[in-house]
């Protein structure tokens, strides 16, 4: 373990709401000068789920992303509260954003999400055993369901068209694991 060479001077919440905190801490950074560093830190666990099915399909939504302006296709994902179980909370948006529920889940990778600016901590789930169900969508989301064979959407990653970070590690990961 590397000793930490940061030492912060002082911290302040300049924004805060139901999702996000940011804040502005004064620093003195490595080589010893005084310095700014803003940090963002998230109220919920980032969750993202790649549910396989017997046949080696499994599923992905589409949905346009306000911060990016632009669509993007990932793997069904969300946010799990800080306090809850993580497993819950993946359990919970699978069966929102795709209607699917699994019988048998796997945490397969922890991460963190943008290291340089948010302490965001992610964590990936396989999910198999499934069954299909209705959707429950959030009034927020308007999104695209698709079914497809995993080997299609580990190729939407390596052309480019899946450039989300979560989606990307996962799907990579369980190509690795599956042999693909």
């Amino acid at each position: 373990m590397e000793n930490n060479p940061w030492t912060t001077k002082s911290k302040q919440v300049i924004y805060e709401n139901p999702w996000i905190v940011l804040e502005e801490h004064q620093v003195i950074n490595p080589s010893g000068k005084d310095g700014i560093y803003g940090k963002v830190s998230f109220k919920n666990k980032a969750l993202g789920i790649i549910p396989l099915d017997q046949n080696g399909n499994t599923w992905l939504v589409g949905q346009y992303r306000y911060t990016l302006n632009e669509y993007s296709w990932e793997i069904p994902m969300g946010g799990g509260p800080i306090e809850k179980g993580i497993l819950d909370s993946a359990k919970r948006e699978l069966k929102e954003e795709t209607g699917l529920t699994a019988e048998k889940w796997t945490e397969i990778m922890r991460i963190h999400t943008s290291n340089s600016v948010t302490d965001e901590e992610g964590f990936i789930f396989l999910a198999e055993g499934l069954t299909e169900g209705e959707t429950e969508f959030e009034e927020t989301e308007d999104l695209k369901v698709i079914k497809l064979p995993l080997q299609e959407a580990i190729q939407k990653v390596m052309v480019g068209e899946i450039t989300d970070a979560i989606s990307i590690a996962g799907l990579l990961k369980i190509a690795r694991l599956k042999g693909l």
